[in-house]
């Protein structure tokens, strides 16, 4: 069970987004140039999907979420999922 820190929530509502891409890169000229819904569940969910991706695509990808404190934005980075990853394992 997941402990809880005063200002995370990792039960949250949250979506893990993918932005369009090729060759690895992001694609600028895309039909749709937004990120696109990969899951749907919660924070602790998408931050579990998002370290099952390959090392080197992580960058492509971002979670959307309501925002909470300090640490937790509405829109967090590939770098910073990595952070509050260490976080919650450390909880």
């Amino acid at each position: 069970m997941l402990k809880e820190c005063p200002q995370t929530n990792f039960h949250a509502p949250a979506a893990l987004k993918k932005w369009p891409s090729k060759n690895n890169e992001r694609v600028k000229d895309a039909v749709w140039p937004i990120p696109y819904s990969v899951l749907d569940g919660t924070l602790d969910e998408c931050i579990t999907k998002f370290l099952e991706q390959p090392l080197g695509q992580r960058h492509l990808y971002e979670i959307h979420t309501a925002p909470q404190g300090e640490l937790i934005p509405a829109v967090i980075s590939a770098e910073l999922v990595v952070e509050i990853a260490r976080l919650r394992d450390f909880l």
